[in-house]
């Protein structure tokens, strides 16, 4: 029941991982430019997980990652995840962002009202920051006040967050959108990669 898999997938924006056992996805990765590194980190935070063939339940969510990436509004709503590390403010904070649709967005204050609390919008940015699966949790989907971008921890940093609402159709007021003229054809895009590190 403790067995740990993991797997790498190509997507439209590269090369993903996801790792899971038996109660559900356990981490998702959005592509780092080296395998061996990811691989290491995810060795390293799940000490004994190894490399095979995702069951059928895991393939279908790998599946529904590669079509919301390639420009699909897919829900990913019901892709289980195991969130028995994950503190209950995070886990409140990641099944609120998991109900925006692709294509929208909300802020973080208004994660923060809707949890009952607009002043906790400083501790979503932190939870969103520690998000351990992007994309299944869309904290991309998740902008600063007046609709500006925010931080974002993922590879690639902002740059990443921008792909991800341009191939969405989502819009952030913050800066020239270089991505409308390919927001359809996501395969003309090469990988962004950085450290931009700041809570999504």
């Amino acid at each position: 029941m403790n067995d740990i898999g993991f797997a790498f997938f190509d997507t439209a924006i590269g090369r993903c991982s996801i790792v899971w056992n038996a109660h559900g996805v356990v981490r998702t990765r959005l592509p780092e430019g080296n395998v061996q590194a990811a691989t290491d980190r995810i060795r390293k935070r799940s000490p004994g997980a190894r490399e095979t063939k995702p069951p059928a339940e895991i393939q279908q969510a790998i599946e529904a990652m590669i079509a919301l990436l390639a420009g699909e509004p897919k829900d990913l709503s019901g892709i289980k995840l195991d969130m028995s590390d994950v503190p209950d403010f995070n886990r409140r904070v990641y099944d609120t962002a998991r109900a925006i649709p692709p294509g929208a967005t909300l802020t973080y204050g208004e994660i923060a009202e809707r949890l009952g609390d607009r002043n906790l919008a400083r501790d979503v940015g932190v939870a969103l920051g520690q998000n351990p699966f992007p994309i299944i949790v869309p904290c991309h989907r998740v902008l600063a006040a007046g609709g500006k971008l925010g931080g974002f921890s993922a590879p690639g940093g902002v740059a990443t967050k921008r792909r991800l609402l341009a191939i969405e159709g989502a819009r952030a007021t913050e800066g020239p959108d270089l991505f409308d003229r390919l927001a359809h054809d996501p395969e003309k895009w090469e990988p962004v990669f950085g450290k931009d590190h700041a809570p999504a």
